[in-house]
């Protein structure tokens, strides 16, 4: 069912959180939650934290589902001397501040727990509310959260009150209930798909450990392998940062723009001029020694990269691997290729049996985008999920609730 902005359907009403069905409320989370807050215990006290064995949460323990444990934990001595207290499993929990994106994460205690003081706690009112219905709710809209954090303060954040004053539709308690169950089914397919790409990465990574060292050898390959500097089988481009001259990327264009470290691609231009089509080259950042393999044309915006070629003797998706396998301490802004990572040693095989290892690993890497795919598929159609039913757009059929506009 798709509403116009200005039509409302028969059974169904306006809002503070949007059209709904007319049986639905809308309350502030204070009205159907004691909130509270934590605190962290003074560092400086080795005994609130040493041996501990209470959880306590951090803005960083925050997963927007179950949270089964916390990265550290705080001692009885803790929860006598300060305002700390143990708050009850099927507590939902909501960061305040902690860094932009941690605004708005949640989480639902599956174990008694403290937290520290940038996490507001929701004790639900169990006749009124399902915990998991309000986590999905706040996961739903934590942009909400984040534009007002970002457009109301100078150091984003959101506090308590604002916490308290969070709107959120309240269907009947088995409405909400059912609703959270359907959602949960998506969220333990979704579980194990990420399980299963764990998996598939822990096992190319012992094929790495196996092959790129020599330990294991492909069978009809006996040569001796040698030890050669980086910069005896590549050479490199350096792009100059002014390479795109168009900063206006569109989705719609044709040729991706790369720049350095994790974030790769930045977006897409129509710059016919300067394409990087020697393929494939590594992507090397100067200053984390992050970097990509590529094997489709696109267009520089860094000078921190470094564009990698191999230098005719050897298969670069093999040395892209091995060098994955350098263990590398960086220190200070230094252009790392040049003064430090190019003299770096790997061991490389013939070329034929450098081709062989690396299609093995290829194989390995398309079985795991082929999962990533699919878990992308799941979280969309889960997001799509969560649209219809958390607003009631589509109902759900309950013991009590068999008149439905829409049912799933």
């Amino acid at each position: 069912m798709q509403f116009m902005k200005t039509e409302i359907p028969e059974g169904y009403k306006n809002s503070p959180v949007g059209i709904i069905p007319e049986e639905w409320e809308v309350k502030r989370l204070e009205e159907i939650a004691e909130i509270k807050s934590g605190t962290t215990p003074l560092r400086s006290i080795e005994d609130f934290f040493l041996k501990g064995n209470i959880p306590w949460v951090k803005t960083t323990d925050l997963n927007n589902g179950l949270l089964y444990e916390t990265e550290e934990k705080v001692t009885q001595k803790a929860l006598d001397e300060t305002s700390l207290r143990i708050l009850p499993k099927g507590t939902v929990l909501v960061a305040m501040y902690g860094g932009f994106n941690q605004i708005g994460r949640t989480a639902l205690l599956t174990l008694d727990a403290t937290i520290n003081q940038a996490l507001s706690a929701l004790l639900l009112n169990k006749t009124i509310a399902d915990n998991l219905f309000i986590l999905y709710w706040l996961n739903h809209n934590v942009g909400s959260w984040k534009r007002y954090a970002a457009s109301s303060r100078k150091d984003p954040n959101i506090t308590s009150r604002d916490v308290a004053l969070f709107q959120t539709p309240i269907p009947p308690l088995n409405e909400q209930q059912q609703i959270a169950k359907i959602l949960s089914m998506w969220d333990v397919v979704i579980e194990k798909q990420t399980l299963l790409i764990e998996k598939l990465e822990l096992r190319k990574r012992g094929l790495m450990q196996q092959l790129l060292t020599g330990k294991k050898r492909l069978k009809g390959f006996d040569g001796e392998w040698k030890n050669l500097e980086l910069c005896e089988i590549l050479k490199y481009e350096q792009p100059t940062k002014y390479l795109v001259k168009d900063t206006n990327y569109n989705d719609k264009y044709n040729t991706p723009v790369l720049t350095a470290g994790k974030t790769f691609i930045l977006g897409y231009t129509n710059e016919k001029e300067n394409i990087f089509n020697e393929l494939p080259v590594i992507i090397f950042d100067d200053f984390t020694t992050e970097m990509k393999y590529v094997e489709f044309p696109f267009k520089a915006k860094s000078s921190a990269m470094k564009v990698l070629h191999s230098k005719g003797n050897c298969n670069l998706k093999f040395i892209y691997e091995s060098m994955q396998m350098i263990e590398y301490q960086i220190g200070g802004h230094e252009r790392h290729w040049i003064s430090k990572y190019s003299y770096l040693t790997i061991k490389i095989p013939s070329t034929l049996e450098q081709d062989n290892i690396a299609e093995i690993l290829s194989t390995a890497d398309q079985g795991i985008h082929v999962a990533k795919e699919k878990l992308e598929q799941l979280k969309k159609q889960k997001k799509g999920l969560m649209q219809v039913l958390l607003t009631g757009k589509k109902r759900v059929i309950t013991t009590t609730n068999t008149q439905t506009n829409e049912n799933i």
